[in-house]
């Protein structure tokens, strides 16, 4: 493998954020959803969803507002249980297509990776060039937050010369903290020859809800009826359609909107405090987390030490060996409290497990 995971996460030693053996982080930077939340709005639909009954197995009510909502037919809309779900069940349709390889990000979710190498296809490095069979994109990229130039790349290019499939995983673009209107949420409407993958549990702050959908490209009928048929009965439960019915709400976008000026503070506020701490902070990140590297004088040993110490106090950073970058760490952005509570951790470990101690703010 070229691309990205230098050491392929696989089975139930995949590598995520959020809870774990010790239960649920008391200042959880490990993961990317939108601490401003959860939505009131759309966690009282959750609750209020009816469990005795199944969901209409076509979804229409669902596809007709989620369409709507993108402004595309709604049989170019297919339910999943969740991106990490869509992502094994198209590489699936793909391997059963004929693919042998994909292509993934440098750095990004290892489950592009992961998917793959369960099928048995090669994995390597996604370029503008390239002509695997099946690419993955994500937009903002994870975990460094950036922007994917290759996304740019498959918007410009003929709808002919494109692979069977291309994938823009779009779980980031509602967390999009710069002021730029997020290009590849327009991609659909400009008949980009790609897919769309949304789940909007991370951007209401609810990513204990398992729910998602992809867009299909225009002329995908074909792609849509097999991704529906490897489908199981069911993909998304009574709770699922109540989070998707109420993200397509104007007062619940309405909600998001507000929410990235709270997200946009307090990432300033956390990005000042790891350059107080003495860390280095990846520059470029656009959305509401970002990779910095712990002061720990290039001892991963060290690092590993220190990050299982602050589990231990309650908080949980994001290793980013698994995404390629040895050393450093991803941050989801969290209120002011947790990020005093992180300076006040990371000044009380031992001294071998950083360089030097950083007066309180």
């Amino acid at each position: 493998m070229t691309a990205g995971n230098p050491s392929p996460e696989t089975g139930w030693n995949a590598v995520h954020g959020g809870p774990d053996a010790l239960g649920v982080p008391v200042h959880d930077f490990s993961t990317n959803s939108n601490a401003a939340g959860p939505c009131e709005e759309a966690l009282h639909a959750v609750q209020s969803a009816d469990p005795r009954h199944y969901p209409d197995p076509g979804y229409a009510a669902l596809r007709e507002a989620l369409g709507a909502f993108h402004g595309v037919a709604p049989d170019r809309v297919v339910l999943a249980a969740s991106a990490s779900e869509f992502i094994h069940r198209v590489t699936a349709l793909a391997a059963q297509q004929g693919a042998r390889h994909v292509a993934v990000p440098l750095h990004g979710f290892g489950e592009y990776a992961r998917a793959a190498q369960a099928r048995g296809l090669a994995v390597e490095r996604l370029r503008a060039d390239s002509p695997a069979p099946l690419q993955w994109a994500c937009e903002p990229s994870s975990p460094l937050g950036q922007g994917e130039p290759v996304v740019r790349t498959w918007a410009a290019a003929a709808p002919a010369a494109a692979p069977a499939w291309r994938v823009v995983d779009c779980a980031y673009v509602p967390l999009r903290l710069d002021a730029a209107a997020p290009w590849s949420a327009a991609l659909v409407a400009h008949g980009a020859d790609c897919w769309q993958l949304w789940t909007p549990n991370k951007a209401l702050g609810m990513t204990g809800v398992r729910a998602a959908y992809a867009i299909a490209p225009a002329g995908g009928d074909a792609q849509v009826q097999a991704l529906d048929a490897l489908a199981p009965a069911w993909p998304v439960g009574a709770h699922g359609v109540a989070l998707l019915q109420a993200w397509v709400r104007p007062s619940v976008q309405r909600w998001r909107v507000y929410s990235l000026d709270t997200l946009r503070s307090w990432k300033a506020r956390q990005e000042a405090l790891c350059i107080d701490l003495g860390w280095s902070v990846h520059a470029g990140s656009l959305a509401n987390y970002f990779c910095a590297q712990p002061d720990t004088a290039g001892d991963l040993s060290a690092l590993q030490q220190a990050l299982a110490a602050l589990r231990r106090s309650g908080i949980k950073l994001r290793d980013c060996t698994s995404f390629g970058l040895a050393g450093s760490v991803r941050l989801g952005v969290l209120p002011p409290a947790a990020q005093d509570a992180l300076r006040a951790a990371w000044n009380a470990l031992p001294r071998e497990h950083r360089t030097m101690p950083v007066p309180s703010a």
